[in-house]
């Protein structure tokens, strides 16, 4: 069975940092790629942050690039996200999912392509 458990969310004032954590079991960081996406009110599902292990790459929206980094350990089967100089805009639900490597190095991440998902963790960033 396949569990993502999301944690590290919270309210935080702008500029503010704050660090999500991914725990992963039942996939192998080999053959997945760990994502993070979000999804504000009113808003559609989407791509923040994605890792592949299996060959290094990685993807940023542009929105983030700069101030979020995404990294992972094996050993722990945990990927986090990393927040920095975090902005209003910022706040969503954020979302960790797995899914298939090739979306990473190709660069084209989208939540469909994506099977299996955490519930969530809200983050806030006030003005």
């Amino acid at each position: 069975e396949v569990q993502l458990v999301e944690s590290g969310g919270g309210l935080v004032q702008a500029g503010g940092s704050l660090r999500l954590s991914c725990a992963a079991s039942g996939v192998t960081f080999d053959d997945h790629a760990i994502g993070w996406f979000r999804q504000a009110p009113g808003k559609e599902r989407e791509a923040v942050s994605c890792i592949s292990s299996s060959d290094g790459s990685k993807y940023y929206a542009d929105s983030v690039k700069g101030r979020f980094t995404i990294s992972s350990d094996n050993a722990k089967s945990t990927v986090y996200l990393q927040m920095n100089s975090l902005k209003p805009e910022d706040t969503a639900v954020y979302y960790c999912a797995a899914g298939p490597p090739w979306t990473v190095a190709a660069g084209i991440v989208h939540f469909v392509e994506y099977d299996y998902w955490g519930q969530g963790t809200q983050v806030t960033v006030s003005s």
